[in-house]
């Protein structure tokens, strides 16, 4: 079989036979296709071509058409024809060649310039010539749109078995299927009541990684798939639980949709995949599977993962409640500008809003004290809490105990599972025949491993029984008290029992946000919107630096002078403004201090007489003394406190006096220059 198009020109080249199939399935299974594109070396020869001018390309065996990137096969014939070394290509369809119009049209714009033919079982064509490159065209286009049918026609179809719930998807631990498709519970029971533990535990610790450390403390394993579909028991991680706490079969609904492909591809071409929030989920069919827990309670668990990513800015949730002091982390708003707020633990604990300092570059919003606004929130919770929430305390109580004795099962199971494998092992071990030890030793070693892994699993079931029969934190008289008293709930707030994490926890049961604003330098409003949507109006009023940062400074300090000028004296006039509601910059009320400094700040005094004279007839202050000595007013004051100046604080005036003699400043000298070891000062006589 000849070709006119076929000329010395390309026979003097080589001619590539390329050869793929697309999945790795096609080349075990479709080997008839596999050998009608060998046999194209064949028509190579036909055509003219010598066998030692015949190179056959199989590099892309089990790789898709769709995309360039990862077929080197592909490449390096690109490249040879780019050099001029090729005279023919030869593929069983042209599909073979590419997929997508995006490879092919450049492989024929690049075969027409180097003058290379393009063969297929129906024909040889001259990407150079016009109708060459037409058929090429059409055959190129056809091949794409033909891709896109079949995986069209594949998607519909899969899509319309999934919308019935009846696709066969990869089950998780704890479900599997029979040879009749029907979905089962495990029937290992060991399986079935870890898979349960890990839900009842999360939605008592409220955090994935809480239930990783709760499992890890008790030595208990996770089970999982392994690539054969196997159950193997792996010790827990946080991305396993979160795998299993996130899917949707334990709560018996299949779902198809959970992922879709990102604009972004991997190194070898594969797009990348993102998952999808549960209201973007393609298909949900409800109660298709067994369930470990019912779809209101997986809805919940849902929720608090959201809640618990703590990427505040972006995701806006609450994050998980930790030991910090302050209480209202994670759920405080900026009342100005409508972002969360960051706790700050730095020389105080304070709530700030550094949202948009950060993202641009601008002025912090807002740096607000926690301690304070804590303790007034914490009240409002107290108040509103009511019966209702102390029984719902008691229900909380009941299924911690139920988690507890969850808890001790699996560690009762496990320990019966490691006990079958040592007896497993040990039968093995005495099955083989004592001399074969390259069997034996082995057999043995997997005998030791077993009964030191139960050992270690028996020592710690037994340690943690031992601790279950401690007293609890409360004793049930406590306990009793609690439930029938709602007002002891304060005084049990504040135990050291409770810790920080509890608190918080407690706090987010009925409080959905906290949005804080300073109104003034000393008032700040908080607005809590309660679980529900109702919403409270708190003030708190923080100590500031001086009485003229309060809202009613200036205010209070005209009051104060009017009360001084009608001879009130400062106590009096400091209850007074305390009952109209004024306080000073760092107390809760006005005390009599503040009072005496604005009225001598204004000069408003209530008794002339009580003025110090500056300069008093015939006597010297220590000042004055100083002076005349030339020396500093410690000098003189060191000497007093030590008994070298013997003198007398002045019962009027309050201050130490020298009489302004010559024979007093004469022996102030003396004493200076160290003639005098000692001097008497006789005091001023009493007016």
């Amino acid at each position: 079989m000849t070709s006119e198009l076929v000329t010395d020109r390309h026979l003097c080249r080589k001619a590539m036979i390329y050869i793929r199939q697309s999945t790795a399935n096609q080349v075990v299974t479709n080997q008839e296709s596999l050998r009608l594109q060998y046999a194209l070396r064949q028509r190579a020869s036909d055509l003219g071509w010598d066998d030692a001018n015949i190179e056959v390309v199989d590099v892309d065996l089990g790789l898709s058409g769709s995309t360039l990137s990862h077929r080197e096969g592909f490449k390096d014939v690109i490249a040879r024809v780019t050099l001029g070394e090729v005279g023919i290509i030869l593929s069983y369809e042209v599909t073979r060649l590419a997929r997508n119009c995006t490879d092919w049209y450049p492989l024929l714009d690049l075969c027409g310039f180097r003058q290379c033919l393009i063969g297929d079982r129906d024909g040889i064509y001259d990407p150079g010539s016009a109708n060459g490159r037409l058929l090429l065209g059409l055959k190129g286009t056809i091949s794409e749109v033909e891709l896109h049918t079949l995986r069209g026609r594949l998607t519909a179809g899969l899509l319309n078995k999934a919308k019935r719930g009846e696709l066969a998807l990869l089950l998780p631990a704890g479900l599997e299927r029979d040879t009749n498709g029907i979905v089962h519970k495990d029937p290992n029971q060991e399986v079935q009541d870890r898979v349960s533990l890990i839900f009842t535990t999360f939605l008592d610790l409220g955090s994935a990684g809480k239930v990783m450390r709760r499992f890890r403390d008790h030595a208990l394993t996770l089970p999982r798939r392994d690539r054969f579909g196997e159950i193997v028991w792996r010790a827990p991680t946080a991305g396993m639980l979160t795998a299993i706490l996130k899917n949707p079969a334990y709560a018996g609904a299949f779902v198809y949709g959970r992922t879709r492909s990102c604009h972004s591809t991997y190194a070898n071409g594969k797009l990348m995949t993102e998952r999808c929030p549960m209201s973007e989920w393609k298909i949900v069919v409800k109660d298709r599977y067994p369930i470990y827990l019912d779809w209101e309670r997986f809805e919940q668990v849902q929720a608090m993962l959201r809640d618990n990513h703590a990427e505040y800015q972006r995701n806006k949730t609450r994050g998980v409640p930790r030991d910090g002091a302050a209480v209202l982390q994670g759920i405080v708003w900026c009342g100005q500008c409508g972002h969360k707020m960051a706790v700050q633990y730095k020389n105080a604990n304070s709530y700030v809003c550094n949202y948009l300092l950060r993202s641009q570059g601008g002025q912090l919003c807002q740096h607000l004290p926690a301690d304070l606004i804590d303790a007034r929130v914490v009240e409002a919770f107290l108040e509103a809490i009511g019966p209702a929430e102390l029984e719902a305390w008691a229900r909380a109580k009941h299924a911690r105990q139920q988690t507890r004795d969850a808890t001790n099962r699996a560690e009762a199971q496990q320990v019966e599972r490691l006990r079958y494998q040592a007896l497993l092992a040990e039968r093995q071990y005495n099955r083989v025949d004592p001399d074969n030890r390259l069997i034996a030793a082995e057999l043995e070693r997997r005998w030791e491993t077993a009964l030191r892994e139960l050992r270690q699993a028996e020592e710690a079931l037994a340690r943690r029984q031992a601790e279950a029969c401690k007293p609890e934190a409360l004793t049930s008289e406590e306990q009793n008290d609690f439930l029938a008293l709602g007002a002891r709930l304060p005084e049990i707030w504040q135990r050291p029992q409770v810790d920080r994490e509890s608190k918080k926890a407690l706090l987010r049961s009925l409080i959905d946000k906290v949005i804080l604003q300073r109104v003034t330098r000393d008032r700040i409003t908080i607005r809590i919107v309660w679980r529900g949507g109702e919403i409270s109006q708190l003030e708190v009023e923080p100590r500031v630096h001086a009485g003229s940062a309060l809202s009613r400074g200036a205010e209070m300090e005209a009051r104060v002078l009017e009360l001084a000028r009608q001879g009130i004296d400062d106590i009096t006039i400091a209850g007074i403004l305390t009952q109209e509601g004024h306080h000073s910059a760092r107390c809760n009320h006005v005390p009599a201090r503040t009072v005496q400094l604005i009225r001598q700040r204004h000069r408003v005094l209530h008794d002339a007489r009580s003025i110090r004279e500056r300069h008093i007839s015939g006597w010297l202050t220590i000042a004055k003394v100083a002076q005349c000595l030339q020396v500093s007013t410690s000098w003189v004051k060191r000497r007093i406190h030590s008994g070298v100046i013997n003198v007398q604080r002045d019962p009027h005036d309050k201050r130490f006096l020298f009489p302004d003699t010559e024979e007093s400043i004469a022996a102030l000298h003396e004493l200076k220059s160290g003639e005098r070891d000692h001097l008497v000062i006789a005091p001023r006589a009493n007016k």
